[in-house]
């Protein structure tokens, strides 16, 4: 779940999670106190049919000055050992951060790619990892440089 700081719910993928998961979810991410940029948090998925949700914070783009890049690869840092932790086999992430939080999507993309490309040498605990083309351009985007990267 591309969240916000608070993890109380929000618009895009966030606001939609917490929709179909139910209010336990938001009940349960109360306690939680929150979760800073770049890091990752893990809940029960409730309503959904996924057993978890690991949500994670992404950076908002400020012109790329302020850690961005950075704090975009914790979030998949942060979640993928997460998923490792809690022997979690599959994983699905979003855009994080290209949509509200206005980070550019090739660059975005680029930065998914290469952590998860540099996960998937060093692990072999998680069996599918699948990102989530939220509209056209998004998808088109991964496709293109998926062959790239991989």
């Amino acid at each position: 779940n591309a969240a916000n700081i608070t993890l109380l719910g929000g618009g895009g993928v966030d606001g939609a999670i917490h929709r179909a998961a139910g209010p336990e979810l938001l009940d349960y991410c109360r306690k939680l106190n929150g979760c800073p940029t770049g890091e990752a948090k893990i809940t029960p998925g409730f309503k959904l049919s996924a057993k978890y949700i690991i949500h994670t914070v992404g950076p908002v783009w400020y012109g790329g000055n302020h850690n961005e890049d950075f704090l975009l690869l914790k979030c998949y840092q942060n979640s993928l050992k997460l998923t490792v932790d809690n022997k979690i086999q599959t994983i699905a992430f979003p855009a994080i951060s290209t949509g509200v939080y206005r980070f550019p999507l090739e660059r975005a993309t680029k930065i998914a790619f290469k952590e998860v490309k540099n996960f998937l040498e060093n692990n072999n605990q998680i069996e599918k990892i699948v990102f989530v083309c939220f509209d056209k351009k998004t998808y088109d985007t991964y496709n293109k440089l998926s062959g790239e990267a991989f």
